[in-house]
């Protein structure tokens, strides 16, 4: 007999199914390779290069983007189909439920992260795909635990959404605002500057480095295993932290 969290992936992931989330994801991939292939006919040099960066970076966003909308979208709808009731009135306990939808989205993430390295494999070679493919389901994994831990706390499609993206943006920026922020042109003796710089140091502490991931000009000049340490060890530290955030929000919610 399956256990209620495997059950609970299984049925998640056939939700994507049903709701043709591959079929977007291949248009989406057919539409990129469109302008990939234009960008490259105008390019003079670099040709591959270039396709290879504007595949690794358009295929990184739309997943993001991608995966994190159906986590809180599908939720929702569970609790407003009352299925979250209906699961919860069984014997099955708050993070067996919370396991399975993680389980599942995570499969969902890895085949939309497998189906953008094949497409990056018509510019770059195997060994580095290989490495952004960890990277990318990697990130996809923080995503998705933080837009579990969104929905349980705002339950609200919009503001959950809105909330995932600006933290992704904002990770994926701070080592540019951090530059900015201790640029040695700017007044740093002044009490507000000193201020704004603390406060940048001090986000960027408690952010994940994002731009650590996924890294496009790994596809251009190549990577290492080694570049996936910090990769892995931020993903373990944070997919922990955000988990046991929603697991806390989720058993405070009254039935």
């Amino acid at each position: 007999m399956k256990s209620p969290a495997v059950a609970i992936a299984f049925y998640t992931f056939q939700e994507a199914l049903r709701n043709r989330l591959f079929v977007l994801t291949l248009v989406g991939l057919v539409c990129l390779l469109g302008v990939t292939e234009f960008i490259g006919e105008l390019a003079v040099t670099e040709t591959a290069a270039i396709q290879a960066l504007i595949v690794g970076s358009g295929m990184r966003l739309f997943a993001v983007c991608t995966v994190s909308l159906f986590v809180i979208t599908s939720t929702v709808r569970e609790f407003n189909d009352k299925g979250f009731e209906l699961l919860l009135s069984l014997p099955i306990p708050r993070y067996s439920y919370f396991l399975g939808k993680f389980a599942g989205f995570m499969l969902l993430a890895f085949v939309i992260a497998v189906a953008a390295a094949i497409l990056l494999l018509l510019y770059s070679n195997v060994a580095v795909v290989s490495l952004w493919l960890v990277s990318l389901v990697s990130e996809l994994a923080i995503m998705i635990a933080l837009s579990l831990l969104l929905l349980l706390t705002f339950s609200n499609i919009t503001v959950s959404f809105m909330l995932a993206l600006a933290f992704y943006l904002l990770s994926r920026s701070l080592s540019a605002i951090q530059l900015i922020a201790h640029s040695p042109i700017l007044e740093s003796d002044t009490l507000s500057q000193a201020f704004m710089n603390r406060l940048v140091d001090a986000i960027a502490f408690l952010m994940p480095e994002l731009h650590r991931f996924t890294r496009s000009d790994w596809l251009v000049h190549g990577a290492s295993w080694q570049d996936l340490g910090v990769v892995g060890v931020q993903t373990l530290i944070y997919v922990v932290l955000l988990s046991a955030a929603g697991l806390f929000d989720l058993y405070r919610k009254d039935l």
